[in-house]
């Protein structure tokens, strides 16, 4: 091992440009005692380049009683203090590793330790914590710095020296268990044993790398796909289709630092991109980058606006001269605030009547069903107009929730007790606002391919309308028919071939690009081949990404699903 490695790091650096190696972001740790409660914290910690930074916090309980902990986060903006907190339960001699989610736009906050069975947290109150970022990419590596040395063959160099990307490394059994934690990083490593790995945290690996995620590691015997179901029987030295992400398999030290490399090279926005405000000094109905929102209900309507505007002044102005010369100033002073509240009355009136009290909301999703394992694997944004602030609305953990990476600041109170539940911030009053979502979720959703006679019949179960949609039976692409959630019909005419599924089902949206290519990085896995019995239909509706929970008033639903039929497999 001494041997191939100082091989692969010979032969990395006589190659390797000015700079080249990675930094050793994994920080240092702060340790508090408070009576029977010992804290660790980190005061640093690094920050991947979108989603959340996790943040660890071990709690060790010496005492003969249960302590009730609430961590919390606070991050501060320019709508106020935001927080990201947990309340967890530490039993009697037991070390808790505990974890936080903090958005990635946080540049700096406090850590605030309670619990009732102590009589005073004071010190760490306010303890200051720094999220730093890197230079370069992130690669987060579930096991030791040692291992990864000797899997990558990268050097390790100074902070000072411009390191290519940081690493930080984190304890595969204290690892979260929550996708959250890793959909933001560039590329997650297991450099290690991979048996060391427990089962919950290889769940939450794969379904990162299902959702969009770039994982890397050594490459090891056919059992790895018990842990990782969809790989090919046969293993490849290179990076391997994974639903929306991909999996790099790498055997001698040095192609592990290259495929380190070749996916930190790549600049991939991540599988959704949601929309942000534009900068405050620009005055206009678009959004960050001169993109043009989802929502109707997001433009501001202005014509209406100046008209209203003209005839108050032309109440006020002329009007309230003509007055003065008829009846008197004494009539202006009564006739002006009356016209002043006529006006008033008329903005609320016409606010309550055409934006009403509902949530308006546009939804777009990709979606892969997996009906082997019955669940679905789902990248959606949405687009939220409200003229109320909503309530609570809660996440699973094997989903995330993404803000826009030009967000410049924690534009919501996050709750991780029981997966995420935002508190406030979602949906503020009146403002437009665009999410992200990842997620991996049980589903029974299906499309049923079955012969009669001579004829092909389908039947929706899908879960919502199909509009438009292809199936391959017989090695031939057939139109699927416009059909209501568990109606049935029979197939339509061959698609040309000519002609490929995915540009016929965009050619219905507008743009022939889903959420105006929020979705892009995603979308480009819907354009392989169709494979014998493979289906790919356009649905209408909510669609199926955790948000949907929450009431609307849908102004547009478009959504993409592709999977195997029942029946149609081959």
């Amino acid at each position: 091992m001494g041997g191939s490695r100082a091989l692969a790091r010979s032969l990395v650096e006589e190659a390797a440009p000015t700079g080249y190696g990675y930094r050793d972001a994994s920080g240092t740790t702060d340790t508090r005692e408070h009576g029977d409660l010992r804290i660790t914290h980190r005061p640093s910690v690094l920050k991947p380049e979108r989603g959340y930074t996790p943040f660890d916090v071990v709690l060790q309980n010496s005492g003969p009683v249960p302590l009730q902990v609430r961590l919390a986060f606070q991050g501060h903006s320019s709508s106020g203090p935001r927080t990201a907190e947990r309340t967890v339960e530490v039993a009697p001699r037991q070390r808790l590793v505990t974890w936080l989610f903090v958005p990635a736009e946080v540049q700096a906050g406090s850590l605030r330790v309670e619990s009732p069975g102590l009589a005073s947290l004071a010190p760490l109150a306010h303890a200051a914590v720094y999220l730093e970022r890197s230079t370069g990419g992130t690669v987060l590596v579930l096991g030791t710095l040692k291992d990864f040395d000797d899997t990558s063959g990268v050097p390790r160099v100074e902070a000072t020296g411009s390191p290519l990307f940081s690493v930080r490394t984190i304890d595969p059994r204290d690892a979260p268990r929550e996708l959250s934690a890793y959909v933001g990083h560039s590329v997650v490593m297991v450099p290690g044993d991979l048996a060391s790995v427990p089962a919950d945290v290889w769940a939450v690996l794969e379904a990162y790398a299902i959702t969009g995620g770039r994982l890397v590691l050594p490459q090891v015997s056919s059992s790895l796909t018990d842990r990782l179901p969809l790989l090919p029987a046969e293993g490849s030295r290179d990076a391997v289709p994974y639903g929306f992400g991909r999996v790099w398999l790498c055997g001698a030290a040095l192609e592990c630092g290259q495929a380190l490399n070749a996916m930190l090279g790549e600049l991939i926005p991540g599988p959704v991109k949601p929309a942000g405000d534009a900068p405050r000094w620009e005055r206009s109905n678009l959004l960050a980058g001169g993109i043009a929102p989802l929502l109707e209900h997001a433009n501001t309507p202005v014509g209406r606006f100046l008209l209203l505007i003209f005839a108050f002044v032309l109440a006020v102005g002329p009007g309230g001269l003509m007055l003065a010369r008829r009846r008197g100033p004494v009539a202006v002073l009564v006739a002006v605030p009356l016209v002043s509240v006529i006006t008033c009355v008329a903005l609320v009136t016409w606010s309550v009547l055409v934006d009403g009290f509902a949530v308006h909301a546009a939804r777009y999703s990709l979606t892969w069903l997996d009906a082997e394992r019955s669940r679905s694997v789902t990248l959606g944004v949405s687009a939220w107009y409200a003229n109320v602030s909503s309530g609570p609305v809660r996440f699973p953990a094997t989903s995330a929730l993404l803000a826009p990476d030009n967000a410049d600041e924690m534009l919501a109170d996050l709750d991780w007790t029981q997966g995420l539940t935002v508190t406030h911030g979602f949906l503020p009053p009146r403002t437009y606002r665009e999410w992200g979502e990842v997620a991996v979720l049980p589903s029974r959703a299906r499309l049923v391919v079955r012969k009669e006679g001579g004829t092909v019949r389908v039947q929706n179960a899908l879960g919502s309308r199909l509009e438009q949609g292809y199936v391959r039976v017989n090695s031939q692409t057939y139109a699927l028919p416009a059909l209501e959630d568990g109606a049935e019909g029979a197939l339509g005419e061959p698609l040309p071939a000519s002609e490929t599924p995915v540009s016929q089902v965009l050619s219905g949206v507008k743009g022939q690009s889903l959420a105006a290519g929020r979705l892009a990085a995603g979308e480009a896995h819907f354009r392989a081949p169709l494979p014998e019995g493979g289906f790919i239909a356009r649905l209408g509706g909510l669609g199926p990404a955790p948000s949907s929970a929450v009431e609307v008033e849908l102004e547009a639903g478009v959504h993409l699903v592709r999977g195997q039929s029942e029946g149609g497999r081959p």
